[in-house]
């Protein structure tokens, strides 16, 4: 089947946008890009169904690729065959592909090739035939040879049933069944090593056993955890009879002559050859399962983390917790810039709470502070105390929120934190970073390897490309949905927008500086190596604030300002009513004169008719605006003061497989366990919460000693 037919019965789409998105993609169009701005060419898919299809195809591909190396092999040893063919070509998976091809594949040395160079076959295939009357001990005898190495009837024969066992171990329809039945029927059984465990990190796995198919990832990935540190022991296991008596309908024949050697070469193949190269397989298949879903919740938590609204116009002042070398302070302005710097030690085991106090209470007199954003990591419950109890004496209204730290300190120490702040020691880089989290979430967190922002679980243990990929495409779809300032991006927000690697994104910020303001988007034709393509897949990104053209400061695409004038013309506006923001009956009027033919007379189809009015009503929106604000508190809590039954306004900090943390803003974050989010029943806590999402939360129990709360959204009286 041709790739575009395949792909669109997979994805349930029309044969037509199938073809079209596979052109796009070999044209070098981005995703984002392909996703806005040809809409009608793939009947309107998002981001990630585009993603999901591209890998596919990508699969696909390589799938193709794969069974013609293998075809061209097995013709190179000339046993190519019409069977082959047509194994090769019903195969749809990789796995498959290499089913078929394990036979004719070059192997090590083993017991059947050894026997095969001895001359066995012949005495191995009568045996396979299993058709024979004569004592299969007495046809050995004439394949004894003493210059080959075959001394005895009895080795003749071992070596015969050596490659009738490898032959059944490299029967590719058998191992497909086994592999089913192993993946419904198996049990992974657990051993635990109770004095390895000092920590008892690994104490719920004692005699722990479950079903292969009912297993959560997240267990497959401890389990993985807990074998690399030697404390776990994992076997898959099955009952050998659902598997042995398999093997035998297919190649165990009723004659009493070779019957029980046949009995003995299907029992050692089991064991020794096709058993163990199973078992390998599902372990391996789990863990690519189980690594595929917590790198999806690595990208589920991504993308809000990203889009968390941004507390644009405030002054900022970023808190970086220590304790010994101190607080390290940082004030930003409403642009992000940085106003003044120090150093504080409210924190043990200086404890001088009173002199930070001055300090802070001048500079947020000075600076005209609005929020104080403390980092989470080490000394925030004191720093947090101390900002509690700061904000009670100050006169100006002040709030503060804890921020997520994670990979400030690798920005700090990076080349981008040197070249931005090289006058900062690296604390006070994390203190910026921390309070520009606040002001600007995207902006500042793409400064950051994404693998270090700190959002699921096990991220060291993940496959580290794949990993990268997929959370540098939640970026690049996060940064081009919401669109970059052209004249005050950075140069590594650049880099993540449609079409621009990080050459043409350096060449932006160094023409930026050159002639001070970028006034409209024609000017990036005028960079160093932004040809036509880049500009093509770039420009609808790019805002231009107060430049020469409106539209430059929405998301509508220079190709589409000519239908945007006919569109104008036909209602009798302006771009100048546009501006003013004089054109909100636009919607109504369109939908009196019809869609459709508006969208004819524009020259473009509907969807991107809907985009353009949408744009044209607000210039310069920003997606992020419609999301809730982050909670800033002016009190805390302790946990000391959590008590059962208690409700309290929370923020989800992060989603894994069997529930969220939720900061309740008492320092250590609650577990809301999956049972304990909705009344429906939901396969996974992604389909009702994602990270920065407000919630009301119910505590359920404290454990002051292991300092865990547990949470629940049930039942809760609104």
């Amino acid at each position: 089947m041709e790739l575009h037919l395949r792909l669109a019965s997979e994805f349930n789409i029309k044969e037509e946008y199938a073809k079209n998105i596979i052109s796009l993609i070999d044209e070098g169009c981005t995703i984002p890009f392909i996703a806005r701005y040809r809409k009608e060419m793939h009947g309107t898919c998002d981001d990630q169904t585009l993603r999901e299809f591209a890998d596919r195809l990508n699969y696909l591909r390589n799938l193709d690729k794969r069974k013609e190396e293998v075809e061209k092999s097995i013709r190179e040893q000339e046993k190519w065959t019409d069977e082959i063919a047509k194994a090769l070509d019903d195969a749809v998976t990789l796995t498959e592909v290499e089913d078929i091809y394990r036979p004719y594949k070059p192997k090590r040395k083993t017991r059947a090739s050894v026997a095969i160079e001895k001359g066995l076959k012949p005495l191995a295939d009568i045996l396979l035939e299993q058709t024979t009357d004569a004592d299969m001990l007495e046809l050995s005898k004439e394949y004894i040879n003493v210059e080959k190495g075959v001394n005895t009837q009895e080795e003749a024969l071992q070596g015969a049933k050596d490659i009738v066992a490898e032959i059944i171990s490299d029967d590719a329809g058998l191992r497909k069944t086994l592999r089913e039945i192993i993946a419904k029927k198996a049990i992974i059984v657990v051993n635990y090593d109770e004095e390895a465990d000092k920590e008892k990190t690994y104490e719920t796995y004692k005699d722990f056993k479950q079903e292969v198919a009912k297993i959560p990832s997240h267990r497959i990935l401890a389990i993985n955890r807990g074998e690399k540190e030697k404390v776990l022991s994992a076997s898959v296991e099955i009952d050998p009879k659902l598997t042995i008596s398999v093997i035998e309908n297919e190649y165990l024949k009723e004659n009493p002559t070779t019957y029980d050697i046949m009995k003995d070469v299907i029992l050692d193949s089991y064991d020794r050859l096709l058993y163990p190269s199973l078992e390998r397989e599902c372990r391996t298949n789990l863990t690519d399962v189980a690594n595929e879903q917590a790198i999806k919740m690595f990208e589920v938590n991504l993308k809000p983390l990203l889009l968390q609204p941004p507390l644009k116009n405030n002054v900022i002042m970023g808190l970086d917790p220590a304790y010994r070398t101190g607080c390290k302070i940082a004030v930003i302005d409403k642009k992000g810039d940085v106003l003044a710097t120090t150093v504080i030690y409210p924190t043990p085991p200086q404890n001088k709470t009173e002199e930070a106090k001055e300090k802070l209470k001048f500079l947020i007199d000075k600076c005209k502070v609005d929020i104080i954003a403390i980092g989470n990591g080490t000394a925030s419950k004191e720093s947090e105390i101390f900002v509690a109890d700061l904000i009670k004496d100050c006169d100006r209204k002040l709030n503060y929120a804890v921020v997520s730290e994670a990979g400030a300190s690798v920005y700090s120490a990076s080349k981008l934190g040197a070249k931005e702040f090289p006058d900062y020691d690296v604390a006070l880089r994390s203190a910026v970073s921390i309070a520009r989290r606040l002001q600007d979430p995207l902006a500042e967190l793409i400064k950051i390897d994404v693998k270090s922002i700190g959002v699921g679980q096990y991220q060291h243990d993940m496959p580290q490309n794949r990993l990268t990929e997929v959370l540098t495409n939640t970026v690049e779809d996060c940064v081009n949905s919401v669109g970059v300032d052209l004249n005050t991006a950075s140069e590594s927000l650049l880099s993540y927008v449609s079409g621009i690697n990080g050459t043409i994104a350096k060449n932006i910020v160094d023409y930026r500086s050159k002639v001070k303001k970028i006034n409209n988007r024609d000017e990036l034709l005028n960079v160093t190596k932004l040809g036509p393509k880049a500009f093509e897949q770039c420009a609808g990104f790019l805002r231009v604030v107060g430049g020469d053209n409106v539209l430059d400061n929405t998301a509508v695409h220079p190709e589409s300002y000519k239908a945007v004038k006919k569109l104008l013309n036909i209602f009798k506006m302006t771009e100048k009513d546009v501006e003013n923001g004089n054109i909100s009956m636009l919607p109504n009027l369109i939908t009196e004169k019809g869609e459709k033919a508006v969208a004819d007379i524009c020259e473009v189809g509907v969807p991107t008719l809907n985009d353009i009015v949408k744009e044209l009503l607000k210039p310069g929106r920003d997606i992020r605006e419609d999301m809730p604000k982050p909670i800033l508190r002016s009190d805390l809590l302790s946990i000391e003061d959590l008590e059962p039954d208690m409700v309290l306004d929370g923020v989800v900090r992060n989603v894994i497989d069997f529930g969220a943390f939720v900061d309740i803003g008492v320092h250590q974050d609650g577990l809301v366990h999956i049972s304990q989010i909705s009344k429906d029943y939901i396969k996974h806590p992604s389909e009702v919460l994602k990270v920065g999402q407000q919630v009301k939360v119910k505590v359920l129990s404290v454990d002051l000693q292991k300092k865990r709360i547990a949470l629940t959204m049930k039942d809760i009286d609104e």
